[in-house]
């Protein structure tokens, strides 16, 4: 009798687990009926522009399973506390142009007045479960305390290091809009956000948000899904023109044809910030390799880049520091690279001169 009752407890607890607010809501309705007109979203679920394998054919998830938890570098994170700086962001001048990096994929920036946050994660982790996939020892120097009034929230897609509950729930009273794609507005009106200031888009859409400031909603290739069920709401990345700049926001994405469809059709761009951390060969397909990366700026035309999704989390197999490094090493054609510490502050008007901080860390 005591097996049984153990059992039942456990899967009680699973259960009462699973009905956290953290894990979202799936779209219904309305939501639900607007979605299934998307060209984008066939057999119950979003798809990419071209077929997307999750991991690399031929290759088992027992084996990415076996490689992820038992083959991982021993770089796999940093051996001691990251350097970092910590920008006052309450108190900018608003006539600064900035960007601040917060680690992987999260940033502000303000421009031409405005200040723009994307996918905050600021909880100390990117998992439902807290004691697993921490950040980095010194990356969280930044708490939402130090975030000030913010004038437009990009979400990018849905998953834990992109979206994370605790973050965008403090966050919600300082947040004026939120831009983001088709699906992720029901796990916000879930979490209490107004409807009325939630914008979400299908892909190759334009938002008006103010005199100046347009937004082109454009393709990724990636998936989404907080839970089992993937590929209920859409993953986007956003070409923001403001009144003196044109920005990608890159999101997460494998490399495809997007990237010079984009860059016919919006660029150049004064700035593309594209991820460059957590590839792998087994799921190449929807996040790039290092070199991948610089073909992509490329593709886009973009005048500098920013390589995120790196130096806070460990989600992939290698060193901690091997996406900056090994950018460095594809980008032959010498495109200026935004290499920042956590918390330094770039000007975005003005050339960078930044540290190789990384190797600081032993």
């Amino acid at each position: 009798m005591i097996i049984p009752f153990a059992l039942a407890i456990l899967i009680f607890a699973v259960y009462q687990f699973l009905q956290h607010p953290k894990f979202g809501k799936v779209p219904m309705g309305e939501q639900l009926e607007t979605i299934k007109q998307s060209p984008n979203f066939k057999n119950g679920k979003f798809e990419n522009i071209h077929h997307t394998p999750e991991i690399l054919e031929g290759v088992s998830y027992f084996k990415v399973f076996k490689e992820f938890f038992f083959n991982k570098s021993k770089a796999n994170k940093p051996a001691n506390i990251l350097p970092t700086q910590k920008t006052d962001l309450l108190n900018l001048s608003s006539s600064e142009n900035i960007l601040v990096w917060f680690g992987h994929s999260s940033y502000f920036m303000q421009i031409d007045g405005k200040k723009i946050l994307v996918d905050p994660v600021l909880s100390g982790s990117a998992s439902p479960v807290q004691f697993t996939t921490k950040s980095f020892k010194g990356s969280d120097v930044y708490t939402t305390e130090d975030i000030p009034e913010i004038d437009y929230l990009f979400i990018s897609h849905d998953h834990w290091d992109h979206l994370d509950y605790e973050t965008i729930t403090a966050l919600k009273p300082k947040i004026k809009k939120v831009i983001t794609g088709l699906g992720v507005g029901a796990h916000l009106q879930y979490w209490g956000f107004n409807q009325e200031i939630i914008t979400e888009k299908d892909w190759n859409e334009e938002i008006v948000l103010h005199p100046g400031f347009t937004v082109h909603t454009a393709s990724a290739r990636h998936f989404s899904g907080r839970l089992f069920k993937r590929g209920q709401s859409i993953w986007s990345s956003f070409v923001l023109k403001t009144p003196s700049m044109k920005i990608y926001l890159g999101g997460d994405s494998g490399y495809d044809t997007h990237f010079s469809e984009i860059g016919k059709k919006h660029g150049p761009f004064d700035l593309a910030i594209l991820e460059c951390g957590q590839y792998n060969l087994y799921w190449k397909y929807i996040h790039m390799l290092p070199h991948e990366v610089i073909q992509a700026a490329e593709d886009l035309h973009t005048k500098k880049i920013l390589p995120v999704h790196w130096a806070k989390f460990s989600l992939s197999l290698h060193a901690w520091d091997d996406p900056i490094k090994e950018v460095i090493k594809a980008n032959k054609n010498n495109i200026p690279l935004l290499h920042p510490m956590i918390g330094e502050k770039v000007d975005l008007k003005s050339d960078f001169v930044g540290e190789v901080w990384w190797e600081k860390v032993k």
